[in-house]
């Protein structure tokens, strides 16, 4: 039950879905909520798929709208709030300034030049790979995209779980204060499990998965090296950053699949 309230606390958080009740945000279901993130991640993923598919098959859509219902699915059910962290962080690490002076910028609730930019390049190139995708769709397809928020809250949590705090306030303390490295022990057996799910499907299918987890692994162990370098440490504005960069590089790396593996 434990696990269940842990992953309403993430629909809660990181989602725009309503809950009609309240629940115990105590360290155990915090802790439960960390490690049910790639779950989230899933159900994030199958939900994009889904919608993908019930326009192909079922809509006269052309692909531009499809594209764009689809893009705008991927922004809206989290309401915003990782692309929040994506622009403070932007103006934080194009202010080069000094770690501190980082953080500071971080808080301010004010969005910097350098946000509006980051975001406006984000959002735009998110929208480039998704129409092309379409344009290219594959039965494996559905798959990939729904392995993309799965990896992307996967890496959200091995940052909250293996980097130090830059300071010690805010949602990414929050967390953190009942974090847990035994849970990336969960993560493990999360992507073992999809894995096996995985090989019982095409071999190209295989292929297409094991190429994003790759960039994933590599992406998190880029962030594991930069994070500390740039900011000191993780904040909230960090983990939500992590996300959006983290499906930025998978939407890139589904979008070349399509011209090489999956052409």
């Amino acid at each position: 039950m434990k696990w269940v309230k842990g992953l309403l606390i993430n629909l809660q958080f990181f989602t725009i879905i309503p809950l009609p009740f309240e629940i115990p945000m105590d360290h155990i279901h915090i802790k439960r909520a960390i490690q049910t993130f790639p779950i989230l991640g899933a159900l994030q993923g199958m939900a994009f798929s889904s919608l993908l598919w019930g326009m192909m098959e079922w809509t006269p859509f052309s692909d531009v709208a499809v594209s764009f219902l689809l893009w705008f699915a991927t922004i809206l059910i989290t309401g915003g709030i990782h692309l929040d962290g994506w622009m403070d962080a932007s103006d934080a690490y194009f202010s080069y300034r000094d770690k501190q002076k980082r953080l500071e910028i971080m808080k301010d609730p004010r969005t910097g030049a350098f946000g509006v930019l980051s975001i406006i390049k984000l959002l735009s190139f998110r929208f480039l790979f998704i129409y092309e995708v379409v344009q290219m769709l594959q039965p494996q397809t559905y798959l990939a995209i729904a392995l993309i928020p799965f990896f992307s809250k996967t890496v959200m949590g091995g940052v909250l779980l293996s980097i130090p705090l830059a300071k010690k306030e805010g949602l990414g303390a929050f967390f953190q204060g009942a974090a847990n490295i035994s849970s990336l022990w969960t993560y493990i057996v999360y992507i073992v499990i999809v894995f096996l799910f995985i090989i019982t499907m095409k071999m190209d299918t295989l292929l297409v998965a094991a190429i994003l987890f790759i960039v994933s692994l590599a992406g998190f162990q880029f962030l594991k090296g930069k994070i500390i370098k740039w900011f000191g440490g993780i904040t909230g504005d960090i983990l939500g950053a992590t996300v959006e960069g983290t499906e930025w590089l998978l939407w890139l790396t589904l979008w070349l699949l399509h011209y090489s593996v999956m052409g």
